[in-house]
């Protein structure tokens, strides 16, 4: 069973979030999400807070710097930051660790572990774009949110099962929640 870590933070974009979680059923997941990715939900969707942490095995405040996700025995499969906000992006680019989802990141860099981050915001700036370069040049895996089209989506749904979809191939977790390509 793949040990799965979730951190939503602040950024537009908690259906994503929510999506992936739904779709971590055969996964042992350890969410994390911050006090900003709270006051988002309400305003972006009709999820509750206790839907979206009965869809994990484990739930930990973002200010609880010592829970168990944040050292490195801890062994998991993939950290996956979906949303991730700038401003966080910005913290794990720069080494800075004042939450528990920026320590997990920082401290699964240092122990070479997967993961992945889906960014929601557009246009770039130049930093956002050198934080996304710093990040990739440690191997951190960066996965805007950005639909495909080849699926003819019809739906806002469509387009987040896309997003969601791909994110779980990073992960190396099965799923068939989009079209894949197929070149007749």
């Amino acid at each position: 069973m793949k040990k799965i870590v979730v951190g939503i933070t602040g950024g537009s974009g908690t259906i994503l979030a929510v999506r992936l979680l739904e779709n971590l059923k055969n996964c042992e997941v350890h969410l994390v999400m911050s006090e900003s990715s709270k006051k988002v939900m309400e305003l972006e969707t009709d999820y509750s807070l206790d839907y979206i942490r009965g869809l994990s095995n484990y739930f930990y405040d973002d200010s609880n710097i010592a829970a168990t996700v944040s050292s490195g025995s801890f062994i998991f499969d993939s950290l996956i930051i979906i949303p991730c906000s700038t401003s966080s992006m910005a913290k794990l680019a720069a080494g800075i660790a004042d939450t528990l989802i920026t320590r997990a990141g920082l401290v699964a860099m240092k122990e070479r572990r997967r993961i992945i981050i889906v960014p929601r915001e557009m246009p770039l700036s130049t930093i956002m774009i050198e934080n996304m370069l710093k990040l990739s040049q440690n191997n951190v895996i960066i996965a805007p949110a950005i639909p495909g089209y080849y699926n003819k989506p019809e739906s806002v749904d469509d387009m987040v099962n896309f997003i969601v979809s791909r994110v779980l191939d990073l992960a190396g977790v099965e799923n068939n929640l989009s079209k894949r390509w197929k070149n007749v």
